[in-house]
């Protein structure tokens, strides 16, 4: 579970909050989908941060390596389903052993016979691993290819230059020309990606055994996937215990947020905050097939409905970004979990269920979200207090809630899902109907029948 951040984010006298407060907040939700330890992609900013001021870059090539760092993994989620698939394990534990792995063919074959399909029957962990040795090196370009062009895509909806888009396209490029997707070479790849990469794969070896893996991984890596200057530029670095020091500090977050060249930084606005709550409400959906456009449409219902119900200004904008990332929180569940057409397990259950309350700690982050969180977090909280994460009633469950609740439960059952296919609107109603005052409340029912049936 996350930590919830008890420092404040700072707000300007013109109502504009930093960009990157924001989106560093943002960036645990990341390294949830990615298995990596809570503020991973904080530290390998900071990383290549660091690198970057030691080569006197200039600050707007600073400011390209930061984002470019800080949002690496924008794209992750769109390649998570089909890494369930291949490997029929948690794409988070895969995703993360994955980094892990030493160059080289014979590690990698190791792995998928080891890992591929662990605790299945035998007949279904065959299948599976002649099908990522038939298809593995296609297969892999194409999740790349997914992951890259999708996180660039998302970088461009959140307003950055091309510079930072093209960095995080180019994240899984090497130095010698043996990355993908494209096998860009040597100076063809943007410096940037470069340093990202670095910075992932030292941050990644430091949390698993320690600083001497980290450099020694990174000296293995130099000539192949990394520039050589790069990786000597790092070893440097990394041989001051202080260096290390200053990456796992408790004051991290604070620190990297400092660390933007002053020069280059963007206020975030009222309009801009939407657009961000957009972006990662399209990470959220990349997660499963199924979800495509759900967060924009429940966030849609949600400011019809409230608009309906009589707020408005303010309190209508704060919640449709609220409905929009009510379901953030479902990036740390595998999608195993999330794509299973059977009943779920417990263990499963128990899993799946969790994602409220990640809603609610990765929400409470980020400033301007902050008094939404809970809000957002409670969208399966039942008036007849059998709902979850914390069982609320009638009694303290918001009429926000109440609002994302009913527009997240019409929109699940209108469209497809891994277990049955989309109904139509009046029997979606009927069944809503029959949950009236005890899953949901009587009057967002009637004002959001009242909304989709004109």
């Amino acid at each position: 579970m996350l930590h919830q951040h008890a420092g404040q984010f700072d707000t300007s006298s013109d109502g504009t909050t930093s960009l990157a407060e924001i989106l560093g907040a943002f960036s645990y939700a990341l390294d949830l989908t990615e298995g990596q330890p809570e503020g991973h992609a904080l530290r390998a900013c900071w990383i290549a941060s660091r690198m970057a001021v030691a080569l006197k870059l200039p600050a707007a090539e600073r400011r390209t390596i930061y984002y470019a760092t800080l949002l690496k993994d924008l794209g992750c989620s769109s390649n998570a389903a089909r890494i369930a698939e291949l490997y029929l394990a948690d794409d988070r534990q895969v995703k993360q052993e994955h980094k892990l792995l030493a160059v080289g063919l014979a590690p990698t074959l190791n792995y998928v016979f080891r890992r591929t399909g662990r605790g299945h029957p035998l007949g279904a962990r065959a299948k599976a691993i002649l099908a990522i040795l038939r298809d593995g090196n296609a297969v892999v370009t194409d999740l790349i290819q997914t992951r890259c062009t999708r996180g660039a895509d998302i970088a461009r909806q959140l307003r950055f230059p091309e510079p930072v888009a093209q960095a995080i396209a180019g994240l899984d490029e090497h130095w010698d020309g043996t990355g993908k997707p494209l096998r860009l070479r040597g100076d063809a790849i943007p410096l940037a990606a470069r340093l990202a990469l670095l910075a992932q794969i030292a941050d990644v070896f430091h949390a698993a055994a320690g600083a001497d893996a980290a450099i020694e991984e990174v000296r293995a890596r130099s000539g192949s996937w990394f520039e050589p200057a790069l990786a000597q530029c790092f070893v440097a670095l990394a041989r001051d215990p202080a260096f290390w020091a200053e990456v796992t500090h408790p004051a991290l977050e604070t620190r990297v947020r400092a660390f933007e060249p002053a020069e280059q930084r963007v206020a975030v606005d009222e309009d801009y905050l939407d657009d961000i709550a957009a972006a990662f409400g399209a990470v959220i959906d990349a997660k499963s097939p199924y979800t495509g456009g759900h967060s924009g449409r429940v966030g849609y219902y949600a400011g019809a409905l409230g608009a309906a119900m009589g707020l408005g200004g303010a309190d209508l904008r704060t919640l449709k970004r609220g409905a929009m990332l009510h379901d953030v929180g479902k990036l740390a569940v595998s999608s195993r979990v999330l794509e299973k057409p059977g009943k779920l397990d417990d263990g499963e259950w128990e899993e799946m269920r969790s994602h409220a309350a990640h809603t609610t700690a990765i929400l409470s982050r980020i400033g301007p979200l902050r008094d939404m969180a809970a809000v957002a977090g409670a969208h399966h909280e039942r008036l007849d207090g059998r709902g979850y994460p914390l069982g609320l009633d009638a009694m303290l469950i918001a009429r926000e809630a109440r609002i994302i609740t009913v527009c997240d439960f019409y929109d699940a059952l209108t469209a497809d899902r891994p277990y049955r296919a989309a109904m139509p609107v009046e029997k979606a109603l009927g069944i809503m109907a029959g949950e009236v005052g005890k899953a949901i409340d009587g009057d967002c029912f009637a004002a959001l029948s009242e909304i989709v049936t004109k």
